[in-house]
């Protein structure tokens, strides 16, 4: 699964010619970084509340669902 970020950066790649060189790569990056980031805070967030129960960490969770 892609996350809605990826799925933006496909979408402007494809259909608005916006190419993955120089700055606008940095930017791709960094900002799939603070994504990955929040999703892994509100895995934590919801374990932590007894909301998700799990073995796995939450580093586990994103590479099984997100890291195709």
């Amino acid at each position: 699964m892609k996350t809605a970020v990826e799925l933006l950066i496909d979408m402007l790649v494809t259909e608005n010619e916006v190419t993955l060189k120089g700055e606008n790569y940095k930017l791709f990056e960094m900002v799939k970084a603070w994504e990955k980031e929040q999703i892994i805070s509100i895995y934590w967030d919801a374990y932590n509340e007894g909301k998700y129960s799990t073995d796995k960490t939450a580093e586990e969770y994103y590479k099984e669902t997100f890291i195709t």
